[in-house]
């Protein structure tokens, strides 16, 4: 029975969307007076055979979401809002921590502890709108960061 519910626990931080896979939505902790912190997640994958768009988010958790690009500016990293974020048919995208790209909060209403989990609605384009979980995890390990790309 134990491997049983085992099972069911590696599978129930996986979302769908349309065609699209939310696989582990994930937030670090915040410290002290953090007002700011990044939503990231193992993959965004797009089963179907037409693009859809990560749109929007919202959370009760925070005043405001955006979808964030970071680049380097000559010496200076740079971070963005976009409007919105591609998802290419038959793809999947990485938005882990390090990475270029992320669902940044803005404005805390409370601190986000290690082990709390909270909502998050995506709204995309084609697949419509899904509430996920995310967890609130410190990472595991060092090097565990990758940026943010197609594979």
């Amino acid at each position: 029975m134990g491997a049983c519910l085992l099972g069911l626990a590696a599978h129930a931080h996986d979302f769908k969307a349309g065609d699209i896979t939310i696989d582990h939505p994930y937030a670090t902790p915040t410290v002290m007076e953090q007002k700011t912190v990044a939503v990231y997640f193992r993959h965004l994958s797009n089963g179907g055979d037409k693009a859809d768009r990560l749109i929007s988010a919202s959370t009760p958790v925070a005043r405001a979401v955006e979808i964030h690009h970071m680049a380097m500016d000559g010496d200076v990293m740079r971070m963005r809002a976009i409007p919105a974020l591609d998802l290419p048919a038959g793809q999947s995208l990485e938005l882990k921590q390090g990475g270029p790209v992320h669902v940044m909060l803005l404005d805390l209403k409370q601190p986000l502890k290690d082990g709390a989990r909270f909502p998050l609605v995506l709204r995309f384009e084609r697949g419509g709108e899904k509430e996920v979980m995310v967890w609130v995890q410190t990472p595991r390990r060092r090097g565990d960061e990758g940026a943010a790309h197609v594979h």
